[in-house]
């Protein structure tokens, strides 16, 4: 595997604690260099400080920074990312702005999972199937990507699981109990040897819920594992499977809010309410995907990655009742090339993606959470492909020079089988969106041997997904436009003052066009249009460095997850958003200059890492989000917040074999009032999600080493 997380020092301040030393600590004059991060990035598997794009890095030392009941607050300390829960277990993202239009899910942003393309084809993902105790890494590349991953302007994530190290076996299970009735067991076993590796993780995790209606129940299964097919292959085997149940409790108004943030959206006159109507999501989910990888020669190799998913989807809204089967195939094939030029390293990389998905989507009217009559029954069949290509050539005094671009395609295809309206249905509607080329242009400059600058022009195109064309209600949205964007990108990354300060910063000017916004009807249905454009213009900065060390013998312990640095770490991370409508109109109100609906214009995310030679350690954690529009028209904002967290606990290895991590952690200590993932111009006001007020949680996790 190439990616290297636990050296991940540039971008993400806190990963740093995932460092092995050295037998000898050097002393404070005379810091060792710390091994860099190897990123996937655009392909090119470069060091992170020779990466021309903005690269947030999480390790697992990050991950397990945080309660692993969520994955929302350790992505969020990454500057211009921000996870969302509007409700327990439903997952919002945004990089950059990109949760304008995304009322659910993920949207927008093209995911990966083990080199498999976990986002549907059409462009939908649903980060809620993963726990985060199975993932070992998360790169998220920000900025138009779909020169090497397609259609999206808002970025790329790449996921990886949890790897043994070779050589290395062991057994471990965990047990957490906390507020709200949250109950979480794990299990895992592995083994790594120098030619491959296997891993089986089982989880569970079931949560009464802050608010009325919003418990959770999710069981998942992840088996990953790698082989030598022969001298010069590699076979990589993974299999997922999700078995995830959570309640809807829906959104209040401000009134409601502010008299009780623990209540469900109660039902109006017209409108039955969350619980009458038992609104929940139910799926089994299933991924089943193989990657083979060949090093020919040293200059030559490929990889071939082959993937398929299931899902039965059971969903009951405030007035219809979803039931859903989707399957999905595809397949991507990378080939890799080095040479020389003129003297100088030419890297070439180009390769394809194919993704194809079925869907038999029956609606019903909602009977108090169980299906009556039929609405309407639709098959879609959505087709997407893209090829690419991209050469980055090595040029004097330091400059690297990346050019790259995609052509990409994308149908639907829908049938409607029954419509209880317009009886007989059997229509077929089908939409071919025009091909796009996307191209990227990198240019980087290595400054220093610590210190490097980058610029970058991308494009993008980011098509409607399934839903926006075809919302709960029934309708067809026929004039739905893809949004197309182009970014401008400044950044610097590198090492200062013996390599103990680290930081990461980057500055954009984003032009979108056509851009996608949502609203909500009486009965809660998300409907799209096409707005205009939007110019978005940020700054983002990440810096971290150490207060204090201990130095002299080896200070660190070991752990179940590898060993940890001691000493005393600050970081942070900050982000400045100056995101704007333009050319808007609609219904005859005039939106052009108004602030982009649903994004903050500051985020910030600090905190310190104390640890020492005896095992234990503290995380305090502060995060701040400034007001927030909820409604295109700049009318209604949902207030900023400050919210605090910390965990503590204990880690050691005992008996050589044994490694305990005994931990406890309390979120939102001032127990403030906020929402967290707000329903944008929803109908009736009802904008607000209330996040949980004050919690904690404690646990162990113990691993037996052999």
């Amino acid at each position: 595997m190439i990616h290297r997380y636990a050296a991940a020092l540039v971008v993400l301040p806190v990963a740093a604690a995932a460092q092995t030393q050295s037998a000898a600590q050097p002393d404070t004059a005379t810091v060792q260099a710390l091994p860099e991060a190897t990123v996937t990035g655009y392909g090119q598997r470069l060091p992170l400080r020779r990466t021309a794009a903005a690269v947030g890095v999480l390790d697992a030392a990050v991950l397990e920074r945080f309660s692993q009941t969520a994955l929302t607050q350790a992505v969020n300390t990454l500057p211009g990312v921000r996870l969302e829960e509007r409700a327990t277990g439903s997952y919002r993202l945004s990089v950059r702005g990109s949760t304008l239009r995304s009322p659910f899910g993920v949207r927008n942003v093209k995911v990966y999972y083990q080199g498999i393309p976990f986002t549907e084809a059409s462009g939908s993902t649903s980060l809620n199937l993963l726990d985060p105790s199975q993932l070992g890494g998360i790169e998220v590349i920000k900025g138009p990507t779909a020169s090497v991953y397609g259609a999206g302007t808002g970025g790329a994530v790449l996921l990886t699981n949890r790897r043994p190290l070779p050589g290395v076996s062991q057994v471990q299970t965990g047990f957490t109990i906390g507020s709200f009735g949250l109950r979480r067991y794990t299990v895992a076993a592995e083994t790594g040897s120098a030619t491959g590796y296997v891993r089986a993780q089982y989880s569970r995790q079931t949560l009464d819920g802050y608010r009325e209606q919003s418990a959770l129940r999710r069981e998942t299964v992840a088996l990953d594992g790698e082989m030598q097919t022969s001298d010069k292959g590699t076979l990589g085997l993974h299999a997922l499977y999700t078995d995830l149940n959570y309640q809807l409790p829906g959104g209040l108004t401000r009134a409601q809010f502010e008299q009780n943030p623990r209540q469900a959206r109660p039902g109006t006159a017209t409108s039955p309410g969350t619980v009458a109507q038992r609104t929940f999501y139910a799926t089994r989910s299933v991924l089943l995907g193989a990657t083979h990888e060949m090093q020919f020669t040293d200059r030559l190799s490929t990889t071939a990655t082959l993937y398929g998913t299931g899902s039965a989807i059971r969903t009951p809204y405030l007035i219809d009742y979803e039931r859903n089967t989707l399957l999905g195939l595809g397949g991507r094939a990378v080939v890799r090339y080095r040479t020389a030029l003129v003297g100088r390293t030419l890297r070439l990389q180009g390769g394809g993606e194919v993704q194809s998905g079925f869907e038999d989507s029956r609606n019903y009217q909602n009977r108090a959470g169980t299906p009556g009559t039929l609405r309407y029954d639709d098959e879609i069949r959505t087709a997407t492909g893209f090829v690419f290509a991209q050469a980055d050539y090595e040029l004097p005094a330091g400059f690297l020079l990346t050019a790259g671009a995609s052509y990409n395609r994308l149908r639907y295809r829908i049938t409607r089988v029954s419509d209880a309206a317009t009886q007989p249905g059997n229509y077929r509607f089908q939409r071919d969106f025009r091909p796009q080329v996307s191209p990227r242009v990198a240019l980087l400059k290595e400054l220093t041997p610590l210190i490097s600058a980058y610029a970058n022009v991308s494009s993008g195109f980011s098509p409607p997904t399934e839903e926006e064309i075809r919302p709960s209600d029934g309708s067809l949205n026929r004039g739905l436009q893809a949004e197309r964007g182009t970014s401008y990108e400044l950044g610097a990354r590198g090492k200062m003052l013996h390599q103990r300060i680290l930081f990461d910063m980057a500055v954009y000017d984003f032009r979108l066009r056509q851009t996608i916004v949502t609203r909500s009807d009486e009965q809660g249905t998300q409907l799209f249009a096409n707005s205009g454009n939007t110019r978005q213009r940020g700054l983002e900065a990440a810096i971290s460095g150490w207060l204090w060390q201990q130095t002299g013998t080896l200070a660190a312990s070991a752990t179940a997850l590898g060993q940890v640095q001691s000493g005393l770490r600050a970081w942070a991370s900050y982000a400045y958003n100056h995101y704007r409508f333009g050319s808007y109109e609609s219904g005859g109100n005039n939106y052009s200059g108004n602030r982009l609906t649903g994004t903050a214009p500051h985020t910030l995310s600090a905190g310190l890492d104390f640890s020492e030679s005896l095992g234990f350690y503290l995380n305090p954690t502060v995060n701040h989000q400034a007001r927030i529009p909820l409604t295109d028209a700049n009318t209604q904002y949902a207030a900023g917040y400050w919210t605090f967290g910390t965990r503590a606990g204990w880690r050691r290895t005992v008996l050589g074999h044994l490694a305990l991590d005994v931990f406890g952690g309390v979120e939102n200590v001032t127990d403030r009032r906020y929402s967290l993932g707000n329903d944008l111009n929803a109908f009736g006001g009802r904008y607000f999600q209330p996040a949980p007020g004050r919690s904690g949680y404690a646990g162990v996790q113990a691993g037996w080493k052999w």
